[in-house]
């Protein structure tokens, strides 16, 4: 439970730094009129939409089961966690569609503007990003990917803005948009792969399910697995089920004994929910 406070608070925090600052920059980017700083605020407003969500989906996560979630109400951080991915490669995709253009028509932005939004936004994205960075949600590690993302986005407008104070190559500010944008579309679609792969209760990262069933067979007294089956609830806990067929004549206690062996040999799967089912020749 402190787990999930912790979480919830990085969660809200972040949001906050992110809202205050993507307001700070749609100012900025108008001021300096840097396509670069634009639609890295349209970057962050789309965060600033993600982590709300995902504040309130995190607390929401936080519950229980009852009668309604009967395995509680951990899948909503996760939900939280794929409409983040999706808001960030919709606002990737707007990002690139706005900049690219410029490359051909590119104009005139102010470098001394630029340089001190710079360093504001590497100091506050790197304060949300340490926040977050410390947590253990799947939620909270995507979105301090978002922060880190950020913070390598703001590197990149600082350095090309300390040139544009010495050289007048306009076209750096709509180059370094698209990379920002580039850069954040992959990552952002290749984790919510990720999601969708859990959501779609996909066999979890790391566990081989043939190795897993050659293991149970292995089992004293086990003849046959089937409708063998182990998904993600959440990005971290894992929830398994099987059909044993063990050898006729088995007392009660040696079915007993069966079950926590096989449940022995899971540990390193990090279950929280277990079903094992008995059948006989």
């Amino acid at each position: 439970m402190a787990d999930k406070q912790s979480s919830v608070k990085n969660t809200k925090v972040a949001f906050f730094i992110n809202l205050l600052f993507a307001i700070v920059e749609f100012i900025g980017g108008v001021m300096t009129n840097s396509m670069a700083i634009l639609s890295d605020a349209v970057h962050d407003l789309g965060d600033s939409l993600s982590l709300g969500s995902s504040w309130y989906l995190e607390k929401l996560s936080g519950k229980g089961r009852n009668s309604r979630y009967s395995f509680g109400h951990r899948r909503f951080s996760l939900l939280g966690a794929l409409i983040n991915g999706i808001i960030l490669i919709v606002g990737s995709l707007f990002v690139l569609y706005e900049a690219i253009p410029r490359l051909f028509h590119p104009q005139h932005p102010n470098a001394q503007g630029m340089v001190w939004l710079a360093i504001l936004g590497i100091i506050l994205n790197g304060i949300a990003a340490y926040r977050l960075h410390k947590g253990s949600s799947m939620n909270e590690s995507i979105l301090s990917w978002h922060m880190l993302e950020d913070i390598l986005g703001w590197i990149g407008v600082l350095i090309v803005s300390i040139v544009l104070l010495f050289k007048e190559i306009h076209i750096l500010d709509p180059i370094l948009a698209i990379s920002i944008a580039g850069f954040v579309l992959f990552n952002a679609f290749k984790k919510t792969v990720k999601t969708m792969r859990i959501f779609l209760d996909g066999v979890p990262e790391g566990i081989n399910l043939d190795a897993v069933e050659k293991d149970m067979k292995k089992v004293e007294g086990v003849e046959e697995i089937s409708h063998l089956h182990i998904g993600s609830i959440d990005g971290e806990k894992n929830a398994m089920s099987a059909h044993v067929k063990v050898r006729n004549g088995l007392e009660a206690r040696d079915e007993e004994k069966i079950k926590e062996t096989i449940r022995s040999q899971l540990s390193s799967c990090n279950l929280t929910h277990s079903t094992i089912e008995i059948n006989h020749s």
